[in-house]
């Protein structure tokens, strides 16, 4: 380590490009692998307490206590998402009203644009028969796509949930590893990354939890403001699709929008967009960065380019990661002396500590700066 601080700055600034570019091109490459090891990671700390209070007090053996852990997490999930399909099928009823609706706002529109730019109605159902068929070819490429997408997720589900149980029952095996690939001076370090990455990512999830409710509580406010028919669904669906940033957002405003024109006039659509653009405002403003940024004590600027970093490389799951991935990051950081600089750059101003060096060195320069400026006045009032 000696050595390597006297290498000149060129020299130290290429080994970390090099780095950054080496570790870039091993996640793309290694994506269908470290998603779903990254997500059950996550997910297996969380459920490590119930876990162990199976193994403890129920004296369930480690492997049984894994699974049935895995099961109930999995159940929980499944509920959520099942009370969410009882009340979208509710909405689902009602289509023949909903078809009603919006075969009448196309014959006011078709009407709109006949009295507006003078094209009959023969002549729109001539255009549109002429773009039917491009329309078809676009829609089974978009069809495809979404089978793919949905099938890759199943995958990464599947394997996710695998994980889990396997880091449930290996995790003391694992931890251990972890002290004996270090010396026995560092224990002390090993064991504060340990715990604090635990710590870390409670919060974390917390963070997310108190995210989606408080989009849920700003949406539901916003919906009954505008009078939205089934407004308490539409705003928890808005709320657990925020969850995937920015897509997540996407999907709910075009969900609401659908509903609105069916069951609605159609000039309260610009008022949903504006409410949804006011929503996501305050979310990736207020709430992200402070609520879950602030939880793993990453800065916003940092936030801002995880996201960004995240989606460019493993796409949506990227963006539901690089938070959690940077705390990570940032706790080892902060535990290797030679790395802390990078851990303070994660980190914010008045949350990460420095070096005493320099410490003393700001401190010096700003009272040296303080005792200018006080000459400089009484020069001045000379």
């Amino acid at each position: 380590m000696e050595v390597i601080r006297k290498w000149p700055f060129y020299l130290k600034l290429t080994c970390t490009l090099l780095s950054i570019i080496c570790l870039t091109f091993i996640s793309i490459i290694g994506k269908g692998i470290l998603v779903p090891l990254i997500l059950g990671f996550l997910i297996s700390i969380l459920l490590a307490p119930v876990c162990a209070f199976f193994e403890r007090y129920l004296r369930i053996p480690r492997a049984i206590s894994s699974i049935i852990t895995t099961l109930l997490f999995a159940a929980f999930i499944l509920g959520i998402f099942y009370l969410i399909a009882i009340q979208m099928a509710e909405i689902a009823n009602e289509w023949p009203t909903f078809q009603k609706q919006i075969i009448e706002a196309f014959m006011n529109l078709q009407d709109w644009i006949h009295h507006t730019f003078g094209v009959n109605s023969h002549a729109q159902m001539e255009y549109l028969t002429k773009n039917v068929k491009t329309t078809i070819e676009t829609s089974t490429i978009v069809i495809e796509k979404v089978i793919s997408i949905v099938s890759s997720m199943a995958v990464t589900v599947l394997f996710t949930f695998l994980y889990i149980v396997f880091l449930l029952i290996y995790r003391r095996h694992l931890v251990k590893f972890l002290y004996y690939a270090f010396n026995s001076n560092t224990h002390d370090q090993v064991y504060n990354v340990i715990t604090s990455i635990q710590k870390m990512v409670k919060q974390y999830l917390i963070g997310l939890f108190l995210q989606m409710l408080v989009v849920s509580i700003l949406s539901f406010i916003a919906f009954s403001i505008l009078g939205l028919k089934y407004k308490f669904v539409l705003a928890i669906l808005t709320g657990v699709l925020n969850v995937v940033p920015y897509v997540g957002i996407v999907i709910s405003l075009i969900i609401t929008l659908i509903i609105t024109f069916a069951t609605m006039s159609a000039s309260k659509l610009f008022f949903v967009l504006i409410a949804f653009i006011a929503i996501h405002a305050i979310d990736g403003n207020v709430v992200m960065p402070k609520i879950v940024g602030s939880k793993v004590k990453i800065n916003s600027l940092i936030v801002i380019i995880g996201l960004v970093i995240g989606e460019m490389t493993w796409g949506i799951m990227g963006m539901l990661l690089s938070i959690p991935i940077l705390a990570l990051m940032k706790i080892v950081f902060d535990n290797v002396t030679e790395l802390k600089p990078w851990g303070y750059l994660l980190g914010d101003e008045d949350s990460t500590e420095i070096d005493d060096d320099l410490n003393t060195f700001l401190a010096k320069k700003k009272a040296k700066k303080s005792k200018k400026k006080t000459n400089k006045l009484d020069e001045n009032l000379e």
